[in-house]
């Protein structure tokens, strides 16, 4: 059963910080261990960090065995109540730099609060004092992790993590969800279309559009995840690029089948039209800010896809 911070004794106060802080450094650690490969740079000083985690543990532990003996007993953040949860982000599969340094600075932060509010609660001068000096160097910890950007943005460290940041985004991201996007929105406009067409019934062309949409979807997704496991690539996670892919396709497919719930097969068309016209609009731009293609060509070879694939459509619901 959990218990408040206000009821644990000193030394309960004592035992939790040093659970802590061996968490902490076990937590910086995983991080470098993530980021070696591509950033080595924010790897070197999370280890660095992680190493005066440890530090402190022992500078916690010793005091403790001073004062009560050797038996410390386990007391964790979760047997705390009202205590601060900390989620577990670093067991997830994909964590940004970014995301990485935010979660170090939260943590940072948090340690410094509890350090200045156990050396409230601490009965005897030497304890209290190493609680305070504990929470002054968690506030340098701050200090020091912005330092060390500011001195990996001179030396051009942070310009490289930027840009293979970057890359990596493009790859597990941009990829899947441009290729879904084509395919969804070229793809479905000549059965869309088709049926609009051959029916002149908005309904019914709004039906096929769905089908058509949703069923892109389904097959581009899974033919994403299972064409390449990642690994050798570096493209991140199967399922999560064909959970990208297959929504981008879906998405794609269903903008230019919503305007068919328009009962006005006439008005329908031309909203209809409107939206492909967007579409391959935004496609164009997508792929000249992050694939470096001019934005001309770009423009131009989509268009011309589009169009062919909509006149197929046209011809054949005309036929």
């Amino acid at each position: 059963m959990s218990r408040r911070f206000s009821e644990l004794n000193e030394n309960e106060i004592l035992a939790l910080a040093i659970s802590l802080e061996q968490e902490d450094s076990r937590i910086y650690s995983d991080f470098a261990e993530r980021l070696k490969t591509d950033y080595p740079d924010t790897a070197q000083m999370l280890r660095t960090m992680a190493a005066e985690e440890l530090d402190h543990a022992r500078r916690l532990t010793a005091c403790y065995r001073e004062k009560f003996g050797d038996h410390i007993p386990l007391i964790r953040r979760e047997d705390v109540r009202n205590f601060v949860p900390r989620k577990p982000v670093w067991l997830l599969h994909s964590l940004t730099l970014e995301r990485i340094r935010r979660e170090v600075a939260t943590m940072e932060t948090e340690a410094q609060r509890f350090y200045l509010h156990a050396a409230k609660r601490a009965a005897s001068p030497a304890v209290r004092e190493l609680l305070d000096s504990l929470a002054h160097e968690e506030s340098r910890h701050v200090d020091l992790s912005e330092t060390l950007i500011s001195g990996l943005k001179q030396s051009g460290a942070l310009e490289k993590e930027a840009l293979t940041a970057q890359r990596s985004f493009v790859l597990q991201v941009i990829q899947p969800g441009l290729a879904g996007l084509m395919d969804g929105s070229v793809s479905t406009l000549a059965p869309v279309f088709a049926a609009a067409f051959a029916t002149r019934d908005s309904w019914d062309a709004f039906v096929v559009g769905m089908a058509a949409s949703i069923g892109a979807g389904i097959s581009m997704g899974f033919a994403e995840a299972l064409s390449d496991d990642g690994v050798i690539s570096g493209r991140g996670h199967p399922w999560m690029r064909g959970m990208v892919c297959g929504l981008m396709t879906t998405l794609g497919g269903i903008g230019h089948t919503l305007p068919f719930l328009v009962p006005n097969f006439l008005t329908a068309t031309t909203i209809a039209v409107a939206v492909v016209l967007v579409e391959l609009a935004a496609i164009s731009w997508i792929r000249h800010k992050y694939m470096d293609t001019p934005l001309l060509a770009a423009g131009f070879q989509v268009m011309v896809g589009g169009l062919l694939v909509f006149l197929v459509g046209i011809l054949i619901g005309s036929a």
